[in-house]
C-alpha cells in the first residue's frame, strides 16, 4: 500500500477540524457567535444543547438507518437501533404515550403535525412571511396551513 495514504489514515479519524481546515473552523466558530448573538424565530433553526451538538457529531452522521429499529433495510444498525429506541422510550415517558415515533421525515410534515394537533381548521396562527425567509407552511396559500387556516404573516 502507498505510504502515503497510509500515513494519512491515522489523521483523517483523529485531526480536529481547527487543524484539517482553519477556514471552515473559523466560519464555524463566527457562526457559534452569531447563533449567541441573535434571537432566531425559525423553528428548524432553533438552538440546541452541548449535549445535543456532540450526540450529532459523533460516528452516528456516518451511518444510514433507514427502517425501525430490529427491522433496518442495511446492516451495521444495531448501535442506532440503541440509541432510537432510547430516544422512543425517552418521547413514551416525556408524553405518557404508548407508542412514540422519533423518525421526522421532513420539518414539512413536522410543521403539519403540529398544526393539526394544535389547531382546528380556521383558528389564526401567526408564521413568518415567505419574502421575508418564512416557509411554504408557514402560511402560504399553496400550502395547507394557508388553506385550512387563517394567517397572520410577518416579517
Amino acid at each position: 500500500m502507498d505510504t502515503r495514504v497510509t500515513a494519512a489514515v491515522p489523521a483523517f479519524f483523529s485531526q480536529p477540524l481547527e487543524e484539517r481546515d482553519p477556514e471552515i473552523f473559523d466560519a464555524v466558530r463566527k457562526e457559534l457567535g452569531r447563533q449567541r448573538d441573535e434571537i432566531e424565530l425559525i423553528a428548524s433553526e432553533n438552538i440546541v444543547s452541548r449535549a445535543v451538538l456532540e450526540a450529532q457529531g459523533t460516528v452516528l452522521t456516518n451511518k444510514y438507518a433507514e427502517g425501525y429499529p430490529g427491522k433496518r433495510y442495511y446492516g451495521g444498525c444495531q448501535f442506532v437501533d440503541i440509541v432510537e429506541e432510547l430516544a422512543i422510550e425517552r418521547a413514551r415517558t416525556l408524553f405518557g404515550a404508548a407508542f412514540a415515533n422519533v423518525q421526522p421525515n421532513s420539518g414539512s410534515q413536522m410543521n403539519q403535525a403540529v398544526f393539526l394537533a394544535l389547531l382546528q381548521p380556521g383558528d389564526t396562527f401567526m408564521g413568518l412571511d415567505l419574502n421575508s425567509g418564512g416557509h411554504l407552511t408557514h402560511g402560504s396559500p399553496v400550502n395547507m396551513s394557508g388553506k385550512w387556516f387563517n394567517v397572520v404573516s410577518y416579517g
